[in-house]
């Protein structure tokens, strides 16, 4: 299994997955559908499948003009939302694609409707993967929009947190400095994070991607999946693991918002992305 990362927009990535021996490929979130197109035919593979972990533009925008492009091309998730669906998942439905095999797991905190999918390969030494959209992020996880506290942490610890720890994540976004700084705000004492935020600092600096992590790296240095742990427990003031998540996504946007102020016209723009605001009915 050969996996392409794809870097698209201002810090979303695509993904390419390649069974080797057939030649067919897998694209994850199709946000740039001709930068797609370009990889595929460099790479000499047939693309019959899109996946995608949520119906958010920037994850499933370019999914209407790759089906155009592309007749007969399957574009599977679990959300009616996704732009070109052509056939909606549910969670532990196992898909195949020659030797990768595919499991799809539902992880709603982000969006209500957000699947994330964990792949292996048959008779092959190499570690299994996940493509986590914005269920989970190296270091951080997406905003809960949709779904309550005991949802996103179910998605969280005991859906992706309980997959192999040798799994590979391939996350939606390059989020990974923000987030390793914010998990520095909340577990100063932590030198997995420390070490973390130097390592991606560099990779910043030469301009290359910190994906994938490890699922048993993001234990380490990830606080949302850490909620358990004394220090982060006492960052929030809170002791059942839901709570201690929920505090922990209120602290991370105000982090956020700190950091990187949004002016009022693009947070409406975002809200209007993501859903949370309706768009005029045409008459």
């Amino acid at each position: 299994m050969k996996v392409k990362v794809i870097p698209v927009l201002e810090d979303n990535y695509m993904y390419l997955i390649i069974e080797e021996r057939t030649r067919e490929a897998v694209a994850v979130d199709v946000a740039v559908p001709k930068r797609l197109l370009e990889i595929v035919g460099r790479e000499g593979v047939s693309l019959t499948t899109v996946l995608t972990t949520h119906h958010h533009w920037d994850h499933a925008r370019g999914n209407a003009e790759l089906a155009r492009l592309r007749p007969g091309l399957a574009v599977l998730g679990a959300d009616e939302r996704i732009c070109a669906l052509t056939r909606r998942l549910v969670h532990g439905e196992e898909l195949r694609f020659g030797a990768i095999h595919v499991r799809c797991l539902l992880t709603p905190g982000h969006t209500s409707g957000h699947m994330s999918y964990f792949l292996w390969e048959e008779e092959c030494p190499d570690p299994p993967a996940v493509f986590s959209g914005d269920a989970l992020s190296v270091a951080g996880c997406g905003l809960r929009l949709e779904s309550t506290a005991q949802q996103m942490y179910e998605s969280l610890k005991e859906t992706l947190g309980s997959l192999p720890p040798e799994t590979k994540v391939f996350c939606g976004h390059e989020h990974t400095l923000g987030n390793l700084e914010f998990a520095q705000k909340v577990e100063p004492g932590n030198d997995h994070v420390r070490a973390k935020l130097s390592w991606a600092k560099k990779r910043d600096e030469d301009d290359m991607p910190t994906v994938p992590s490890t699922l048993s790296e993001e234990l380490l240095y990830n606080p949302f999946l850490r909620v358990a742990e004394e220090p982060v427990r006492k960052f929030t003031g809170k002791a059942a693991p839901a709570e201690v998540l929920e505090a922990l996504c209120k602290e991370r946007a105000s982090f956020q918002r700190a950091a990187e102020p949004v002016q009022p016209q693009a947070r409406a723009l975002l809200a209007l992305q993501w859903g949370l605001l309706g768009t005029p009915r045409q008459k």
